[in-house]
């Protein structure tokens, strides 16, 4: 390790499939997380899980296929992670995936060998809920089994830095804003877990409100401004307006999407939002429709990373 200090900042995140095989690991990994899958049984969970990735597995690969067959998640994140390792002189940067390579197991490992004591972990969701933070932190810390100083960073959607990232970001993906209508999609949930007391929602709802406040006194004026979930599977209710809903508003009409819950550009925003939504979009008449990239390792973003971590 070339840097001095035995501190380590660590980004958690859910991880994407390079190939077939990688994507079962995901789709067995994430569904037998209990907290995706609230059961009290963990047998229960796992066959539940088995039935699940053994019906999605095929149709699922065939998604990746139009995506060149790996999520982008993982380059990105390898990008972002050097970009920022070049950038700290204060601590050296790693990361972990939830559900694919690297685990937080092998970058413990890692860390031990390279004598770090004291680890920042900052999960790359603005927002918190129990189904992505609260796992990822928990997967961690399990493995570390207390062998280093601990910090774990608070959500941040509410962060300056970071949402001047977004806001460049959103500035950069069309002309002339007031022909777009602007929906904010966040990955959805089911409505159970948020009346279980996860803030997810709430975060998402005041991150809207913030975003839509700074676009405002930029005189960055777009025609209309909502937010909508994306995402849901299964008969059970999710939390509303759904994306698909939300879109047959706009007939005839210019859209931009940002995907505000997402950190770094995955299979979530490069198939789903930007391939089968948009197949939605055409046939609803929609006369445009745009999706923005996600901050990924932008320098806003870089800067804001130094700011919520108060690492230098």
């Amino acid at each position: 390790m070339s840097k001095e200090s035995k501190k380590a900042l660590v980004l958690l995140n859910m991880g994407g499939a390079r190939n077939k095989s990688e994507l079962k690991m995901f789709l067995t990994n994430m569904f037998n997380d209990k907290n995706i899958l609230t059961f009290n049984s963990n047998f229960f969970r796992s066959i539940l899980a088995k039935i699940i990735v053994t019906s999605r597995l095929d149709s699922a690969w065939k998604n990746y296929e139009l995506i060149g067959n790996e999520s982008p998640i993982n380059s990105l994140t390898e990008k972002l992670v050097s970009k920022l390792d070049d950038d700290l002189l204060e601590a050296s940067v790693y990361q972990v995936m939830r559900y694919t390579p690297p685990f937080a197991d092998e970058c413990i490992k890692e860390l031990e060998e390279n004598g770090i004591t004291d680890v920042v972990l900052l999960p790359l969701y603005p927002q918190y809920s129990t189904t992505t933070t609260k796992s990822s932190v928990e997967d961690f810390e399990e493995f570390a089994q207390n062998k280093f100083n601990i910090e774990v960073i608070e959500p941040f959607y509410k962060n300056e830095l970071f949402n001047d990232s977004i806001i460049e970001t959103i500035e950069e993906s069309v002309e002339d804003y007031s022909e777009y209508n602007l929906i904010f999609s966040a990955h959805g949930l089911p409505q159970k877990i948020v009346d279980n007391g996860d803030p997810y929602q709430m975060h998402v709802q005041e991150h809207v409100e913030i975003l839509s406040k700074s676009l405002s006194e930029r005189n960055i004026n777009f025609k209309s401004i909502s937010l909508a979930y994306q995402s849901k599977v299964g008969p059970m209710k999710w939390l509303e307006p759904a994306l698909d809903e939300e879109l047959k508003k706009y007939k005839d009409e210019k859209v931009l999407i940002y995907p505000i819950a997402f950190i770094v550009d995955n299979s979530e925003t490069d198939f789903e939002l930007s391939i089968e939504y948009k197949e939605e979009a055409d046939e609803i008449g929609i006369a445009d429709y745009k999706v923005c990239k996600c901050v990924n390792y932008n320098d806003k973003f870089i800067k804001a990373i130094k700011d919520i971590t108060k690492l230098s």
